[in-house]
């Protein structure tokens, strides 16, 4: 560490330390001065004189004060002031007291804002200018006089100059810190997204295959003794059903795993080209499902796409686990001006069970619909049917707001 750092290290660690020693060496200084006659019988020369008793009680006075210039800094330079005009009264020829107000005047200008010093500045220079200029045998004009009209401007000056300096360097640590903060704030907001993304990836993939295992496993249990080929059928979509659960995991958990960017995923993400293929897995698993589609066409963002699938793919699962073993689903995907909708319906109590239908808001299912769609901008209405059943229906821009936003002013990407 150098000297100068480590000066100031004893300085902010022990400031009233090093405010004494300040005073004792402003008094030094200024006894020393006080033994100058610059004025001798033949002209401006430099001749050793005394200082009477009054100016060094003045110059012990001013020097004393200045070790409290930090708690109090008007107090000070009032002290300090009035004593510099004391001396100016009565000093004969004159002890540089003056420069113990210069430094306590330095001392408020660093300390207070700028309109502060200027007021507190220009009565301090016109007060001690005044009094030197006014008093004593010298002329108005003579050197000394016109000297403390200058200290004390570079005092305040000074003083405002190491103001606006700390003040700048606390602005610049102040935007650091609050740089640092936002950057901290922001990961975290993008590590609860992403841990929110794979949660609901999971669920979707979880839920969606161990529904479609359990029930053709209830079904092989059940005709196994007398239907054994139904029952090796059912078997295996068990297996394909399960296969396709592992794949998937393993595709999410080897992308956790990863310490850098993962690669680029070599099988697209599923989307509304996958729906008959998805409607397949349920009717295979004894679901009955009808689709109706009018999006022939429609170009979808990943996003919507991936979205819409979801969608589906939970509200069909939710009616195989809760609508009962004879329930009937209708799905529609219909395109409706900037929209598209989608809607699936069953009609619940088919078989004369009293389903675990899901509540409004309740369910990871439900809750990651919400939260698709919301991603999405479009808007989510999930309710029980009049006369029993469950409907789902979501509403989702076939357009992102940056596309739109370019269709508008015809500015390319």
């Amino acid at each position: 560490m150098s000297t100068l750092a480590r000066a100031r290290c004893v300085y902010g660690a022990h400031p009233s330390t090093m405010d004494a020693a300040l005073a004792a060496a402003v008094l030094i200084c200024m006894v020393a001065g006080s033994f100058v006659d610059p004025h001798g019988p033949e002209g401006v020369n430099w001749n050793l004189r005394t200082p009477d008793v009054l100016s060094l009680a003045l110059m012990t006075a001013g020097a004393a004060a200045l070790a409290f210039r930090r708690r109090a800094p008007m107090a000070v330079l009032a002290v300090t002031g009035g004593v510099s005009v004391v001396e100016s009264v009565t000093g004969d020829p004159r002890a540089p007291v003056v420069m113990a107000a210069v430094i306590a005047l330095y001392t408020v200008a660093a300390s207070t804002d700028r309109p502060t010093t200027w007021r507190v500045g220009l009565l301090t220079m016109t007060v001690l200018t005044g009094a030197a200029m006014l008093a004593g045998s010298l002329p108005w004009y003579a050197q000394e006089n016109l000297a403390v009209f200058a200290w004390t401007g570079i005092g305040a000056t000074a003083g405002d100059a190491v103001r606006s300096r700390r003040a700048f360097v606390q602005a610049i640590r102040d935007r650091a810190e609050k740089a640092e903060r936002t950057r901290e704030e922001e990961a975290r907001r993008r590590v609860a997204e992403e841990r929110l993304r794979i949660a609901r990836d999971l669920h979707d993939v979880v839920a969606h295959h161990i529904a479609l295992v359990n029930v053709q496993a209830g079904v092989a249990s059940h005709v196994m003794d007398k239907r054994p080929d139904q029952a090796k059928e059912a078997l295996a979509h068990v297996r394909e059903a399960s296969r396709s659960a592992l794949d998937e995991l393993r595709a999410t958990v080897g992308l956790l795993r990863q310490s850098g960017d993962p690669e680029a995923p070599t099988e697209p993400a599923p989307g509304l080209a996958r729906l008959d293929e998805l409607v397949g897995t349920f009717q295979h698993a004894g679901l009955r499902v009808e689709l109706a589609r009018t999006d022939q066409g429609t170009e979808l963002p990943a996003a919507v796409d991936l979205a819409a699938y979801r969608i589906i793919q939970e509200a069909l699962t939710n009616v195989q686990k809760h609508a009962g073993r004879q329930a009937k689903a209708e799905v529609s995907v219909v395109r409706v001006g900037p929209d598209i909708e989608v809607t699936v319906l069953d009609d619940g109590l088919a078989d004369g069970e009293a389903p675990d239908a899901p509540a409004e808001g309740g369910g990871h299912g439900l809750l990651g619909m919400r939260e698709r769609v919301t991603a999405v901008r479009g808007t989510l209405t999930t309710g029980p049917r009049y006369g029993g059943g469950f409907r789902v229906h979501a509403i989702l821009p076939v357009k992102s707001r940056t596309d739109a936003a370019t269709e508008a002013t015809g500015d390319p990407v």
